[in-house]
């Protein structure tokens, strides 16, 4: 995740870094602006159609569809941030599931091999997780047209939360817990399940492919038409103008894609690796 200033506004303008939407869109916004060119070119110069043409009414469409397709991007990014948020909020309930497992446990454990057991095990489960999560068939898994070859016996977060739960349970049959004890234990070791269905959750069910396929056709036949109508008023500065619309649309669309799945590599991803690592250190104070 990138680190940065929220009051530094001079660094946000003059600043692109590896993740900015205009790297990856240069080329199409080349291409938009020569076929704007080419279409300011025949209306002015070739066909010069008069002020009356009911070409130059196309406007109107833009002016109408301009409302639809800001909403249509608002509740797009809103989606997809919310999904964002949520994967953080699941890995903040786990460090905060982690630090009490990992208190409790230093309160009632004496055995020093069994408080060794936990101190590498809790942590092991948070960068368990975050390799899980990082994983591309995780997010295939729902998909009915691609075979994928899973163990589903070897789920890994699956396996470290039954080690856990497995150790609580010895301990509880050779005594040295009670049993008042085990029921104040389990509910954090059934926590780290429920985060990690949650993850998946958001990890493996993207937004449905009918809404986002639509909302790119949108953006495409939109900008397409738009140097038809404002060729008139504009003449060949209609050319910046649809590039750069171009660009705030198809922007939005972008960073919306980036963030619906926040576990991944991506400079806007969620910082599971260092999550993790923050985990293994509290938990290391803590027992």
């Amino acid at each position: 995740m990138i680190s940065y200033n929220t009051k530094d506004w001079f660094t946000f303008i003059f600043r692109f870094h590896k993740a900015d939407t205009f790297r990856t869109l240069f080329p199409i916004m080349l291409a938009i602006g020569a076929y704007s060119g080419i279409i300011g070119y025949m209306e002015v110069e070739y066909w010069k159609l008069s002020d009356d043409s009911y070409v130059k009414n196309i406007t109107i469409m833009h002016g109408m569809l301009g409302f639809v397709i800001s909403l249509l991007l608002v509740f797009r990014t809103n989606t997809a941030y919310d999904r964002w948020w949520e994967g953080r909020k699941m890995w903040g309930a786990l460090v905060n599931n982690s630090r009490n497992f990992a208190i409790k446990l230093s309160v009632i454990l004496q055995d020093e091999k069994d408080r060794n057991y936990f101190r590498k095990m809790i942590p092991s489960y948070a960068s368990i997780l975050h390799k899980h999560l990082n994983d591309t068939d995780t997010s295939k898994q729902l998909f009915e047209d691609v075979d994928l070859e899973i163990d589903h016996h070897k789920h890994k977060p699956n396996q470290a939360a039954k080690m856990l739960f497995q150790k609580i349970n010895d301990l509880y049959v050779s005594k040295k817990i009670t049993g008042d004890q085990l029921i104040i234990l389990n509910a954090e070791a059934q926590s780290f399940t429920e985060i990690c269905g949650a993850c998946e959750r958001i990890k493996n069910t993207p937004i449905p492919y009918s809404y986002s396929a639509f909302l790119k056709k949108f953006i495409f036949f939109y900008v397409m038409t738009l140097p038809f109508g404002y060729s008139f008023s504009l003449g060949y500065y209609v050319v910046p103008v649809v590039v750069f619309i171009f660009y705030v649309l198809a922007s939005l669309e972008l960073i919306a894609e980036e963030i619906e799945d926040p576990f991944g590599t991506d400079e806007n991803d969620l910082p599971t690796h260092k999550i993790a690592e923050n985990i293994k250190k509290h938990v290391e104070e803590l027992i």
